[in-house]
């Protein structure tokens, strides 16, 4: 085996994992169009990439309505979204695997389109403030959205904090200039995303629960002057609370799936926070099996999430395990559309018949 680290089994939360090639979470925007709600296909899809003991992590689904910023992404805010994920949920079961669905809140990184032409709403006026009550009611939207994860058969959920999403425009201080408890202090901008991780706790329990983080990440005009103190303080606080894992986007794929940038002389996530987080780590941007295999086996990490190279090899992890080669993606289907670039990429025994 070319991978050893890679294919260790390894304990997350109450489930174990056969190895340590996950998927991650990846936006594909091929839901059902009117009630974005998951269909058919993309049960298709996530079952193609399940394998036993195997982790995938569901695409980020709004908690509600207006916390959308794309077309076609799905929902986990009403029974035809639960009844839809269930199918994807099943799907996945079927093949043994263990899936967990990312909770997701786009807050500013939208269009009052989707909204029925109110203005999309962030930490800060841009475009308009939530109001502090409003926050709350944030709060209690992911923990709607954890019980109806729960409700549709999901192993656990995945807070996304990430990206220069609505809980990382509180966490950093270029997108928040709240005077609220939510604002100002490092301790009140991570308030939101520790009250929201503890709301899907109080639903799954905190060993079925994770978080994603993006500490140098730029998409969607995000970035903190410097990390390290608000990172080293969320992190150091979601280390107390024994969470299923904890999720980096090295600086490589701090794009967020848009385009590949430029992350020369960037520190790695998994390195520079390590030390402080005691739980399972996982990470994901831009791995190849050489480089994920390293980064086990020295420590810094416990699972590779891989998003680029998932989608054009539903059978990765035995094409890693096996040393198979890669299928290399195509950018311009990775958003809409139905099955090309979704679910005609083949496995690679398809590809070589006996």
């Amino acid at each position: 085996m070319k991978f050893p680290a890679l294919f260790k089994p390894l304990q997350v939360g109450p489930y174990k994992l056969a190895h340590r090639v996950a998927m991650a979470p990846l936006t594909r925007m091929r839901a059902e169009r009117e009630n974005f709600a998951p269909r058919p296909l993309n049960a298709e899809y996530y079952g193609q990439r399940a394998t036993k003991g195997g982790l995938i992590i569901a695409e980020a689904s709004p908690v509600l309505s207006h916390g959308r910023g794309n077309p076609a992404t799905p929902g986990i805010y009403s029974e035809a979204q639960i009844a839809g994920w269930r199918k994807v949920v099943d799907a996945v079961h079927a093949k043994g695997g263990i899936i967990f669905l990312q909770l997701w809140h786009v807050g500013r990184v939208s269009h009052s389109s989707y909204h029925g032409g109110q203005l999309p709403v962030s930490a800060s006026a841009t475009p308009r403030a939530l109001e502090t009550a409003e926050v709350k009611d944030v709060v209690e939207a992911f923990r709607q959205g954890a019980k109806n994860a729960l409700a549709a058969g999901f192993d656990g959920v995945e807070i996304h904090g990430a990206n220069g999403y609505l809980l990382e425009q509180f966490l950093q201080s270029r997108s928040n200039q709240r005077s609220d408890q939510y604002g100002g202090s490092i301790e009140n901008r991570a308030r939101l995303l520790l009250e929201v991780t503890q709301a899907a706790i109080d639903v799954w329990g905190a060993n079925r629960v994770g978080v994603r983080l993006s500490p140098h990440g730029i998409a969607n005009d995000s970035g903190e002057p410097d990390p390290m103190p608000l990172y080293t303080h969320v992190v150091k606080a979601l280390d107390k609370l024994g969470l299923a894992y904890l999720h980096f986007i090295e600086p490589r794929s701090s794009g967020a799936g848009r385009a590949d940038v430029n992350w020369q002389n960037v520190p790695s996530a998994m390195v520079l926070f390590r030390p402080l987080y005691s739980g399972v780590l996982m990470t994901a941007g831009g791995f190849t099996g050489e480089s994920a295999n390293a980064a086990i086996a020295e420590g810094h990490a416990d699972i590779i999430a891989f998003g680029r190279i998932f989608i054009s090899n539903p059978d990765l992890p035995r094409r890693l395990q096996h040393d198979y080669p890669i299928t290399p993606y195509n950018r311009a289907t990775f958003y809409g559309g139905e099955e090309k670039g979704y679910t005609d990429y083949p496995a690679y025994d398809e590809l070589t018949p006996a």
